[in-house]
């Protein structure tokens, strides 16, 4: 679809403020009204052409989406820019299921994919059409991040969470295992290599290492401020992104340049024959070159997809540079000239698919409005149409103030509105003070504020509470209001002017905690401090989210078997407690507390003085918290079946709904 420039990104928003409406009484109902369909679904709640892994290989290009199930393959003809063949990639033999690659490599002519949840490895032969599962590098819930190819052509992979680089010989299937590189690293988030090395760039740790491929002695060529999440080598030097700094430093160590950035980071690097660095920044997504001896890179060209993430760069002939967007774009940049061109690659003929959604947002009576990876679908509930349209990132919580809806962005921590009557889209600012990962967010119609729960990215602990204007933009950012801990949640006592914060010790992962329970704390939006804080239950390390509702705080926790709790807030003390089939998203509808939760195929509870299970069935398929968006005066709410939007019944006097694997397809 027309891609139009954004003024910012990030986040959308929630749910209409409404007024309370009473409890209703258990009144009896006759069995009958209860056995009638209870379960309707919409189609794709999500739909994708999102991409991950890209590589150029003779005059065709090759990307691997995100999302879908199974992930599709595609070849396109770089000359008429057309999707030409596509293939899915099959469920290897390991437990779980591939979504995804963001590792791709070309050697020998043939196309190799790093696959995810599943770490698998996966071959393409361009000349026969052919598909091959060849290896497992873990278990499910691991990923190949990354890949590259030795001059050789033995393949490296980095992977996670267990932060290696395994090496995989295709004339033979030998696999190889280097072993540890940094104590506690999770993340090998990209490699590259020469005839001597593969080089691994650290995401936990931010060190660039050198890895002798005959011997596997691991040598430390540079520490960064930051993760590394890119690296690219050219002759005798390697090129490197950490944070806001490029790394530039010789193969064996010496003479290391960091070079500080204007703004924002790199998120992909190639180099072309006489050594220029070619770069696309995040968050804007502008091309920059750079040359060893440069105090900076240089800008030459605005952003040929606003805002999006950049897959892969690579060099078409001495003019010409191929760009691979995130969010399911190719572009090509000419050199001489900075005109750019740009293809959506749904419009080229990739295969779309339902994906995991992000985050649901129910307007009464108007619309349902679901975010995806850097769009969002709507379906219109007067006329049943659906619509789709793009945001900067991945919405992971929404909220409604008036006409407009606010998304919190990820991985750029942006602030964004959206009108409900236009789809237009404005950006308030960025979080910033490392707070990409925006879980949370609610509006306080007495202070008429936004309230944003976020945690770092990486390997930091210290999340916050932001505060936003959402008619100037100003951010006030409470970094470290749990100390040593990061926010997952929070919820709003409007009429006391409290918000309670949910943590998590965990951080961004990656380092080790300060703290061994994850805290409740009140922070009074009057005088903008903690009131009080509190640990619910020792041990228990992530609140996955929390809710208040007549006088008690309901906290899921994440970690830790579905473990729930009821906090009476008078005395701090955990009043009720019980065990759920996993995490969710607790929502509160007509006097009582609901939830919905991941694992044992999807369920929805109601939550009092003790879990009352409701439904079973809906699915594994949220990609955040499953959720529950109630219609007011109703007990219908709008959730998933599997992949589908759907709208199910959840009185709490009719028996458990289970949802058929009909309706969850």
């Amino acid at each position: 679809m027309p891609r139009t420039p954004l003024a910012v990104s990030a986040a959308l928003a929630a749910t209409l403020l409404l007024p309370v409406l009473p409890a209703q009484a258990a009144t009896p109902r006759e069995a009958a009204s209860c056995a009638g369909p209870r379960v309707e679904t919409f189609g794709p709640a999500s739909v994708t052409g999102a991409i991950v892994g890209a590589a150029v290989h003779e005059d065709k290009a090759y990307v691997v989406t995100r999302g879908q199930k199974p992930p599709v393959l595609a070849e396109i003809d770089l000359a008429t820019r057309k999707v030409v063949r596509s293939v899915r990639l099959p469920d290897g033999p390991a437990t779980g299921e591939p979504e995804g690659g963001w590792a791709t490599a070309v050697s020998g002519g043939k196309v190799y994919v790093g696959t995810y949840p599943v770490p698998d490895l996966y071959r393409f032969d361009p000349a026969t059409g052919e598909v091959a599962h060849l290896a497992s590098f873990g278990r499910n819930g691991g990923y190949i991040w990354a890949l590259a190819a030795a001059p050789d052509g033995t393949l490296y992979a980095g992977t996670y969470p267990d932060g290696r680089v395994r090496e995989y010989v295709p004339a033979t299937g030998a696999v190889r295992d280097f072993g540890v590189l940094a104590a506690g690293e999770r993340y090998v988030r990209t490699v590259a290599a020469d005839a001597r090395n593969v080089y691994a760039g650290l995401l936990d740790k931010g060190k660039l290492v050198a890895i002798d491929r005959t011997t596997g002695a691991v040598k430390e060529l540079a520490q960064g401020p930051a993760g590394i999440g890119v690296v690219a080598e050219h002759g005798d030097r390697i090129v490197a992104a950490s944070g806001q700094t490029l790394i530039d430093v010789r193969k064996d160590g010496t003479d290391a340049r960091r070079v500080p950035l204007a703004a924002g980071s790199l998120d992909a690097l190639t180099v072309a024959p006489d050594g220029t660095v070619y770069a696309t920044s995040r968050p804007d997504g502008a091309v920059h070159r750079y040359r060893t001896g440069d105090a900076a890179p240089t800008k030459i060209a605005d952003p040929p997809s606003q805002e999006d993430e950049t897959r892969r760069l690579a060099l078409a002939g001495d003019d010409t540079l191929i760009g691979f967007s995130g969010s399911g774009g190719m572009w090509s940049l000419d050199l001489r000239t900075g005109e750019f061109q740009f293809t959506d690659l749904i419009e080229a003929g990739l295969p779309s698919g339902p994906e995991r959604p992000q985050s649901m947002l129910l307007v009464p009576g108007r619309a349902v409005y679901v975010g995806g990876h850097f769009f969002m679908d709507v379906r219109d509930l007067r006329t049943g149409q659906k619509r789709r349209f793009r945001v900067p990132g991945e919405p992971k919580d929404l909220v409604r103030r008036g006409n407009k809806i606010y998304a919190a962005i990820y991985p750029s921590g942006q602030i964004i509105s959206i009108d409900l009557r236009t789809d237009e889209i404005r950006g308030l600012g960025y979080l910033g003070h490392d707070q990409q990962r925006p879980w949370d967010i609610e509006y306080d119609p007495v202070t008429d504020k936004l309230l944003v729960a976020s945690a770092p990215l990486g390997a930091k602990l210290e999340g916050a509470l932001s505060i936003v204007d959402p008619d100037t933009g100003a951010i006030d950012v409470y970094k470290g209001v749990i100390p040593g801990q990061s926010l997952m949640s929070l919820s709003l006592d409007a009429r006391n002017g409290i918000v309670y914060l949910g943590g998590d010790v965990l951080g961004g992962g990656g380092v080790t905690p300060v703290k061994t329970s994850a805290s409740v704390a009140a922070f009074d939006l009057r005088t903008r401090t903690v009131s009080w804080q509190v640990d619910p239950v020792p041990g228990f390390r992530t609140f996955q989210d929390i809710k208040v509702h007549g006088g008690l705080l309901y906290g899921v926790y994440k970690r830790d078997s579905g473990a729930w709790i009821a906090l009476d807030l008078a005395t701090r003390t955990v009043k009720h407690q019980g065990t759920l089939s996993g995490y969710g998203e607790l929502t509160t509808h007509r006097g009582k507390v609901f939830v919905s939760t991941f694992f044992g195929g999807g369920n929805a509870y109601e939550l009092s003085d003790q879990a009352t299970h409701l439904a079973t069935g809906l699915g594994d398929d949220w990609y955040t918290n499953p959720q529950l968006h109630f219609e007011p005066g109703s007990w219908k709410a709008w959730a998933l079946s599997g992949r589908h939007l759907a709208r199910i019944d959840l009185d709490p006097r009719c028996p458990l709904l289970t949802v058929t694997p009909a309706q969850s397809r």
